[in-house]
C-alpha cells in the first residue's frame, strides 16, 4: 500500500493547483525512505521501546499539514481514540509519537487531550453531528463527559508527545493563514496480535476502510481490516512476528 495524499473536504470540492495548499495529510509514508527516517530516530525509539519492547513495528505514518480553516471548521479533528482504527492488541503495547514541525498553539490547531482517559475502555465512534462538512474517516467519540479536564498541548518545533491509543484527543481548527505541520507514527510491538472486529464498535470503520481500499486499489478478493493493516505495517527494529 503506497503513500496516500489527502485533501481537506472543502479543498477537494474546489478548484485547486497542485501545491502545499492542496495537501492536508500524507499517509502511509513507510515506503518513502526519507520520511521513514523519522520512525527510526534513536531519540524517538528510546521512548517507543518502553511501550513496545525491542521488536518494533511502524503501523501508521502521517505527515500532517493542517490547512487554514475555510470557514466551515473542517480543519478541526473530533475527539477520538486511535484504537478505534486498529484491529490489533494489546493496547498497552501501542504508542503514538507525534512531533511538531513548527510552533503549535491553540491558534493554529494544537492537540487537545483528556488526561487519564487512556485508563478507560474503547468507546463507540462515528461521524460527529457538526454543522458543515467533516473529513473522511474523521470519526469522533459519541459519548464523553464534557466536563472532563482538557489540556491543550502548546509545542515548539521538535517537541514530541507520546501517547496511548486509548487516550481521548483531537485538535481545534486552524485560525491562522499558515499551515500547521507535524509528523507522527503509531508504533506497536511485533508481538501484538490481530483481532476480528466484526460485532464490535469498530465494525463501522472496518466497512468504511475496506470500501475505500476496494475503490482505490480495485481489490478483487474479499479483504478485511486486518489485511489492510498487514499491508501498511513495516518493521523498524528487531524481528517481525505477528503483525
Amino acid at each position: 500500500m503506497g503513500l496516500m495524499v489527502m485533501r481537506d473536504v472543502t479543498i477537494a470540492k474546489s478548484e485547486y493547483v497542485p501545491s502545499e495548499k492542496m495537501i492536508t495529510k500524507v499517509q502511509d509514508f513507510q515506503e518513502d525512505e526519507e520520511l521513514f527516517r523519522y520512525c527510526t530516530l534513536p531519540e524517538i525509539l528510546k521512548y517507543v521501546e518502553c511501550f513496545t519492547g525491542p521488536n518494533v513495528m511502524a503501523m501508521h505514518t502521517m505527515l500532517i499539514n493542517k490547512p487554514p480553516d475555510s470557514g466551515k471548521k473542517t480543519s478541526r479533528h473530533p475527539l477520538h481514540q486511535d484504537l478505534h482504527y486498529f484491529p490489533f492488541r494489546p493496547s498497552n503495547n501501542i504508542v503514538c509519537a507525534w512531533t511538531a514541525m513548527e510552533h503549535i498553539d491553540r491558534n493554529n490547531g494544537c492537540l487537545v487531550v483528556l488526561p487519564g482517559t487512556h485508563k478507560g475502555s474503547l468507546k463507540p465512534h462515528d461521524y460527529p453531528q457538526w454543522q458543515g462538512a467533516v473529513n473522511i474517516m474523521f470519526h469522533g467519540i459519541q459519548d464523553y463527559d464534557e466536563n472532563n479536564t482538557r489540556v491543550h498541548l502548546v509545542m515548539e518545533k521538535g517537541d514530541t508527545v507520546f501517547f496511548h491509543p486509548l487516550l481521548i484527543h483531537g485538535s481545534g481548527r486552524n485560525k491562522t493563514q499558515g499551515f500547521r505541520k507535524a509528523i507522527s507514527c503509531h508504533f506497536a510491538s511485533a508481538n501484538c496480535h490481530y483481532i476480528d472486529v466484526k460485532g464490535t464498535s469498530q465494525e463501522n470503520i472496518e466497512k468504511e476502510v475496506v470500501r475505500f481500499a476496494n475503490e482505490l486499489f480495485k481489490v478483487k478478493q474479499d479483504i478485511n481490516l486486518k489485511d489492510v493493516w498487514r499491508f501498511r505495517a513495516r518493521l523498524v527494529k528487531g524481528e517481525r512476528f505477528n503483525l
